[in-house]
């Protein structure tokens, strides 16, 4: 990793999160007022659950606990793309919307799972 990183704010894993739990609360506010409490409350606290969730993680002291941290961090990030279908489903979104917002997701996923491995190669030689 980057000798730059000083905080879980340097993470390109968190940035990303934090693009995606910015744009996913805008776009909340578009749903049906009948669903503050459904689905709108849902899909904020899981957007959220992604950058909490590697920010607690980096505040870990091991490798393998903060490797931890990042997979329920994924696991958010899939339920945000759940969520999405969901508003699809409902017809809050479009099509291209939702397509839009996966290709999003899949990108955070994937700059995740890189950090995961970088996490849990360290955490093997650290033992």
């Amino acid at each position: 990793m980057n000798n730059e990183i000083r905080s879980f704010e340097d993470l390109k894993c968190w940035k990303k999160a934090r693009e995606l739990r910015i744009q996913i609360s805008k776009l909340a506010q578009t749903f049906p007022m009948e669903e503050k409490f459904g689905l709108i409350s849902q899909i904020i606290r899981a957007s959220r659950s992604v950058t909490h969730n590697i920010a607690e993680g980096y505040g870990r002291f091991h490798y393998k606990e903060n490797a931890k941290f990042c997979r329920n961090a994924r696991g958010s990030l899939y339920e945000v793309l759940d969520q999405l279908i969901v508003a699809k489903d409902e017809s809050y979104i479009s099509d291209a919307t939702l397509e839009e917002y996966k290709k999003f997701i899949l990108e955070n996923i994937k700059i995740l799972n890189g950090y995961i491995k970088y996490l849990v190669e360290k955490g093997s030689t650290n033992n």
